[in-house]
């Protein structure tokens, strides 16, 4: 394969879900400009699932994915290849949704025995360790954990996928992102049952995943002042949409159909208290363990083998 030249070409961020809020960070460093601040030329890429984003990165044909951490391993056993250079959030940030009309109220999960619930692939095995920790056995519980075909007029975006389908009566509740709770819930046809970061599900979910910035050990060692100024943009976009929400709204303006673009500002808004590009070494050991259990990773890498430590004093720039 040839050398990495990055000066003077455009440069591609996949993202496996595009009208949501999970890799908003990412979105909105292309769309307000971050990356061509840092005089990068970043073009937004949405594939799905998300290991195909991580597939894609490690065949060449994308730079960095904003994306789940723990799905990297899809492409990079034992994290040879690759490495994560930011955070776009803190924490596990998908929810548990039920259909309205079964009366769930937050944090009882008995409602989910002998129910359908849609999951994205990798996404899904949050949800599978969470019933796991708290008690559930999916088998006797006789809870369906099942994939959403994509609907042609939505695409490839998980949310409003899983969103309609709760709406069209084809699963019993979803387990996907703060676009798809926000909508079954303002259109009453869903309950929030779990949201992991502000405390639901059993202990130590919160730091099962988290949506990250990734990027090949190649291009780190080849370009890394180009690595270093997209760490630069993340970091520039999480202040300034802390600073001025009405950037949220523009980019769901640029990105979203209307519905969805009049939301996203506040769900972002509620978002914002876990908007830091920080890894910590704790967080890697939390997601190293998730990922021994889903049997996803044998060994037990240290920090360094899975992130870009170099660029730390970038994260609180």
């Amino acid at each position: 394969m040839a050398a990495i030249k990055v000066s003077g070409r455009k440069l591609k961020l996949a993202v496996p879900d595009l009208i949501s809020n999970s890799y908003f960070p990412a979105a909105a460093a292309v769309e307000l400009g971050f990356f061509a601040r840092e005089g990068l030329d970043v073009s937004l890429e949405l594939i799905f699932p998300v290991s195909k984003c991580y597939e894609a990165l490690r065949e060449g044909a994308i730079d960095f994915v904003g994306g789940a951490a723990h799905a990297a391993l899809a492409a990079f056993p034992e994290w040879q290849g690759a490495k994560l250079i930011a955070a776009q959030a803190q924490g596990m940030y998908w929810f548990l949704v039920m259909r309205a009309d079964l009366g769930a109220r937050r944090g009882d999960l008995d409602v989910v025995k002998s129910k359908r619930i849609g999951a994205a692939p990798w996404v899904e095995m949050g949800l599978r360790q969470l019933l796991i920790d708290a008690g559930y056995d999916l088998a006797r519980d006789g809870i369906e954990i099942v994939g959403i075909p994509p609907n042609p007029a939505i695409g490839p975006n998980f949310g409003l996928g899983a969103a309609k389908a709760l709406e069209e009566g084809r699963i019993d509740g979803f387990w996907a992102n703060g676009m798809g709770a926000e909508i079954a819930v303002t259109g009453g046809i869903g309950t929030v049952v779990l949201d992991i970061r502000r405390g639901d599900g059993p202990e130590g979910s919160f730091g099962y995943t988290f949506a990250s910035i990734a990027a090949t050990d190649r291009l780190i060692a080849e370009a890394p002042e180009t690595v270093a100024a997209a760490v630069r943009a993340i970091v520039a976009t999480q202040k300034a949409l802390k600073a001025d929400m009405a950037l949220a709204n523009e980019v769901g303006r640029k990105l979203f159909p209307p519905r969805e673009a009049n939301l996203i500002a506040g769900i972002v808004a509620r978002d914002l208290p876990y908007y830091d590009a920080s890894i910590a070494p704790e967080t890697v050991s939390r997601l190293n363990k998730f990922c021994r259990v889903r049997q996803l990773l044998q060994g037990n890498p240290a920090f360094e083998a899975v992130v870009e430590h170099a660029l730390a004093p970038l994260w609180i720039a």
